[in-house]
């Protein structure tokens, strides 16, 4: 499982031009999920996620997680991140998980980062556009 994690002012996703979810402030994270991923790691993965220390405290060092800072959390199935490009130009796809299991994981994701922060998501699967203002830009990659 690889997230895509980055710090953003705002957010909004939309599929054929109906407002799917926006945040006004917070993570947008990209979630790709593995052939073979378990639930171990979604749980992991939201762990770190709502963890993770990438917003200033008032001394201007990055201490603080999404949850201190009141941010919100904008969810995004990408099953590009697990394109291979090694080999010729155009990339493979075949350490992504199957749709239905990645769905399953993903959702699962969202599930527990639920559990502690307010989170939105996009349409799995869809042709998703994504209006994005970066905040430092900090962007961190994690795989599990």
């Amino acid at each position: 499982m690889k997230a895509v994690i980055q710090r953003v002012r705002y957010t909004k996703l939309t599929v054929d031009g109906k407002l799917i979810a926006e945040i006004p402030f917070g993570l947008a994270v990209y979630l790709g999920v593995k052939a073979g991923d378990t639930e171990a790691q979604a749980e992991a993965m939201s762990k770190k996620i709502a963890a993770l220390r990438i917003f200033e405290d008032d001394k201007g060092k990055m201490n603080l997680s999404v949850k201190d800072v009141c941010g919100e959390v904008l969810l995004i199935s990408q099953f590009t991140l697990y394109g291979d490009c090694s080999h010729g130009n155009r990339p493979s796809f075949s350490d992504a998980e199957k749709p239905e299991a990645a769905n399953l994981l993903y959702n699962l994701v969202a599930e527990k980062l639920r559990q502690t922060l307010t989170v939105k998501q996009g349409v799995f699967g869809a042709d998703m556009k994504i209006e994005q203002f970066n905040d430092g830009p900090v962007t961190v990659i994690y795989e599990i």
